[in-house]
C-alpha cells in the first residue's frame, strides 16, 4: 500500500531514490513530447483508460504484461517510469514511502548536504514537470484526431516459433488512409497545431512491431 508524504528537504534529508525498478507493464502512458524518442524504440498507440474510457497514449514494450521488454535496454525511458515512486501534489512532490525504488539499499540520495535537489530528485522533477506540461498537449492532439475521425482499432496477430499466437486487444493507432485523406484546410491546421507530425511518428511506430516479435523469437530459441 502507498504511504504518500509531501517532500520536504529537512524532513526527507536522508531519504534516497535508486533507478526505477520493473513493475510489469507492457504498456506506458506517454505524453507528445516523447513520442520523437519513443517511435525510434517501439510501437506507440491509443488505448482506452479502463476508469473513464478516454483515450491515452502509451509506448509498448512488449506483448505480454510481466514479460521482459523487447525493446534495447534504456533507449527509451517514459517520463511515466522516469517519475516513478513520485507524484505531483499541488505544487508540491509527494513521495510513495513504500515504493521499492525508496527501499533500494543501492540508492542515491534525493538532497545534498545543503538540502539542495541531487541529480536524481533533479531528473525526478524534469520527468514531472514535463508530465504535468505534456498531458493537456496529448489530450488536444486526441481530441484533434478524434474530430476527424482518425482513430482507428488495430488488429495485431503474432505467431510465434513456439507455435503461439498472440492477439493483442483494445489498441488503437492512427488512421492511415483517412489521414491522407484529409482536406487541406483540416491538413493545415493539424501540421501548424504540430498534430500532423505527432501522427506520422505513430505511424512510423508501427514498424518496431515486428522487430519486438523477432527479439522474442530470438529468445524463445535461446529458452528465455
Amino acid at each position: 500500500m502507498a504511504r504518500l508524504e509531501t517532500l520536504n528537504a529537512e524532513r526527507h534529508r536522508h531519504l534516497r531514490a535508486g533507478t526505477p525498478v520493473p513493475d510489469g507493464r507492457n504498456f506506458v502512458p506517454l505524453v507528445a513530447s516523447e513520442f520523437a524518442a519513443a517511435a525510434a524504440v517501439c510501437p506507440i498507440l491509443f488505448s482506452k483508460s479502463p476508469e473513464t474510457g478516454q483515450f491515452y497514449a502509451g509506448a509498448m514494450f512488449g506483448f505480454r504484461p510481466d514479460e521482459p521488454p523487447l525493446t534495447l535496454d534504456d533507449a527509451f525511458v517514459p517520463l511515466d517510469i522516469e517519475r516513478q515512486a513520485f507524484f505531483i501534489s499541488g505544487e508540491d512532490i509527494a513521495v510513495d514511502l513504500e515504493h521499492a525504488r525508496i527501499a533500494d539499499a543501492h540508492a542515491q540520495p534525493l538532497f545534498d548536504e545543503e538540502g539542495r535537489p541531487g541529480e536524481r530528485l533533479r531528473r525526478i522533477q524534469h520527468a514531472l514537470a514535463r508530465l504535468s506540461l505534456g498531458l493537456e498537449d496529448t489530450d488536444v492532439f486526441i481530441r484533434a484526431l478524434l474530430d476527424l475521425k482518425l482513430i482507428e482499432p488495430i488488429d495485431i496477430s503474432l505467431s510465434f516459433d513456439d507455435g503461439e499466437t498472440l492477439r493483442l486487444h483494445g489498441l488503437y493507432t492512427v488512421a492511415r488512409d483517412s489521414l491522407h485523406d484529409v482536406g487541406d484546410a483540416d491538413a493545415l491546421r493539424l501540421f501548424r497545431a504540430g498534430h500532423l507530425q505527432l501522427a506520422y511518428a505513430m505511424l512510423a511506430s508501427l514498424e518496431q512491431i515486428p522487430l519486438m516479435a523477432r527479439r522474442r523469437n530470438e529468445r524463445l530459441a535461446q529458452g528465455l
